[in-house]
């Protein structure tokens, strides 16, 4: 079975982004992020209401990486220490070699290539470093720019689950794309 361990830390770069911790200081860009209703569209999660709501959301992502249960990154530009989006994996499955990706990001930087450049990174990462075979992203079906995005990113479709998610009163469909460790 695979040994997930996060310490120390990894902070990763590409030519223009950072990806650093997410840290107590970031809490109200976390909140910017997670209580916008466009960043939240297409994510069947309560939109966060207040600060205390991002501070419990920031402990959330802190744990999971003492516990080395899934990790996440602050997306930063180089040369400027405000967090823009985060990136992470979640559900990671040691014994399957495999985890699921998420990333979000605040509405003006998207359509700028950062999202397709943090995937690309983070695969690398996944791959390189983890050890992972398989990364999933589960995304819902009418989220065109993030489907786009995973394709770019040489993701293949797996799978279309129709209504598997009930959440505010409605039921909500699935889409599963996965990208291989070839290597």
């Amino acid at each position: 079975m695979l040994e997930i361990n996060f310490k120390p830390y990894p902070t990763l770069e590409t030519d223009r982004l950072l990806f650093r911790r997410v840290t107590e200081a970031d809490v109200n860009e976390i909140l910017e992020l997670r209580s916008n209703p466009e960043t939240m569209k297409y994510i069947p999660r309560p939109l966060l209401k207040n600060t205390d709501d991002a501070l419990e959301h920031y402990k959330m992502i802190d744990n999971a990486i003492e516990n080395n249960t899934g990790i996440n990154w602050a997306i930063t530009l180089k040369g400027n220490p405000k967090l823009i989006g985060i990136t992470g994996f979640y559900r990671i499955q040691p014994e399957n070699y495999r985890a699921e990706i998420g990333y979000m990001i605040l509405p003006e930087f998207q359509g700028k290539g950062i999202v397709t450049e943090s995937i690309q990174r983070l695969v690398q990462y996944a791959f390189d470093e983890m050890k992972l075979h398989s990364i999933e992203a589960v995304i819902d079906p009418d989220n065109i720019a993030s489907e786009r995005v995973l394709q770019k990113c040489n993701f293949v479709k797996e799978a279309h689950f129709k209504e598997n998610e009930f959440y505010d009163g409605k039921f909500w469909d699935s889409v599963i794309y996965c990208i291989l460790n070839k290597k």
